[in-house]
């Protein structure tokens, strides 16, 4: 009924409800028996219940009684002066004193509630010996134990209320949790989806504009002289754009990689190199070493797109005239090694990636090794080639979520 007392849900409300009722009630029977008894004072015990029935049933009504403390206890003053001046004329107003402990305990502080409902209680049992015209000891019985039953239920009631409370706050700071676990986990997946989709792009489309890009240079060098193999280089790139434009479509198809289509990861590494042999100055070729053994789509796209963007480096940077793709089925694991006869590099000192000139191939290389579980390492130095290693584990770790295949 105030700011202090714990708000009413269906269940409170209805034990408030039946409270007044019995408020009311115990009224009306003090009425009831001052008429039925017929004694001088009928009169006055009629007006007295009335008027503390009207007082008792105008405050919860009032916003100031429901909302202030203060409000409540001069409410509930007026209600036991009402109540002292009906217990005054008759007895039965001594029944009204168990209600008023619920009341008292309920809208008064913790210190005021307790005192209250002791002289309540002195008072009714002041009240009843009065009215007996004598005193016994088991008049106070009655009083006191309606007392300590109201203590009891209203303070436990008040426990059980705090222990919801504690387990409401709970539950609303466990959805809390949850909500922004969810938002972090779809954060996570996004910028997961977002760096896969940046290594495929990389690693197909990218290198294939690449590609085409060094064939019509190479068509535009040798156009004037041999305008027959100018023509050659132009449908190469040709080529290369159709490869590209399946890729791309099967990309956003979010189908497998047509490269792998109709063969095994072994198969598409041969065409890879044969490809490139034939597309650039470079002899690349495929070796297989060890029994194949059946492979999840997400390790052999990761083979591929690891040879894939080796090679197109090798063809960019590396200056080289050979190059030697190796696929090594071993007891758990799979490896694959590329290596070049190029001009190398210093590991210590690569360019930082840079969205207008590259750079991006070598992390995308090492991310997908290690996405499933494997390594990825670096051999060289200026002037004396390059060797790139991946192993995957044939049982990626479990933690571990398998890359989809664009």
């Amino acid at each position: 009924m105030n700011s202090a007392a714990p708000a009413l849900t269906p269940t409170t409300r209805s034990l408030a409800w039946c409270l007044h009722l019995l408020v009311i009630g115990l009224l009306a029977l003090a009425a009831g028996r001052a008429v039925t008894d017929g004694g001088p004072d009928t009169g006055w015990i009629i007006a007295v219940s009335a008027a503390c029935s009207l007082v008792y049933a105008v405050g919860p009504t009032l916003p100031c009684v429901r909302r202030s403390r203060r409000a409540a206890a001069l409410w509930l003053a007026v209600v036991g002066a009402c109540w002292l001046a009906l217990l005054t004329l008759s007895s039965d107003a001594v029944w009204v004193a168990f209600p008023l402990y619920f009341l008292q305990l309920h809208l008064l502080s913790r210190r005021a509630g307790p005192a209250a409902v002791v002289a309540t209680a002195a008072a009714a049992t002041a009240g009843f010996a009065a009215h007996q015209h004598s005193f016994a000891p088991a008049m106070a019985i009655g009083p006191a134990l309606g007392a300590a039953v109201a203590a009891a239920v209203v303070w436990g009631y008040q426990a059980l209320y705090r222990e919801s409370e504690h387990r409401r706050r709970l539950i609303e700071e466990l959805t809390a949790t949850r909500a922004d676990l969810a938002a972090a986990q779809h954060t996570a997946g996004v910028l997961a989806e977002r760096d896969r989709l940046a290594r495929e792009i990389h690693d197909t489309l990218a290198q294939g504009l690449s590609s085409i890009q060094l064939l019509l240079r190479a068509a535009e060098r040798v156009l004037p002289q041999a305008p027959q193999n100018a023509a050659r280089y132009v449908d190469q790139a040709r080529q290369a754009a159709a490869d590209n434009l399946a890729e791309a479509r099967r990309f956003v198809a979010a189908l497998t990689s047509p490269t792998l289509e109709g063969t095994t990861v072994a198969g598409a590494l041969d065409r890879l190199c044969k490809t490139t042999s034939a597309r650039h100055r470079i002899t690349a070729r495929f070796h297989l070493t060890g029994t194949p053994t059946p492979l999840t789509t997400a390790h052999e796209v990761a083979l591929l797109r690891i040879a894939q963007s080796a090679l197109a480096n090798t063809v960019q940077h590396a200056e080289a005239t050979a190059a030697k793709v190796t696929l090594s089925y071993l007891d758990d694991h799979v490896a694959i090694d590329i290596v070049d006869d190029g001009c190398g590099f210093d590991p210590a000192h690569r360019p930082a990636p840079d969205p207008e000139t590259g750079g991006f191939g070598l992390a995308a290389m090492r991310a997908r090794a290690q996405d499933l579980g494997g390594t990825f390492t670096i051999e060289t130095a200026a002037g004396h080639g390059t060797t790139l290693a991946a192993q995957l584990p044939l049982t990626p770790p479990a933690d571990t979520k398998p890359e989809a295949c664009p």
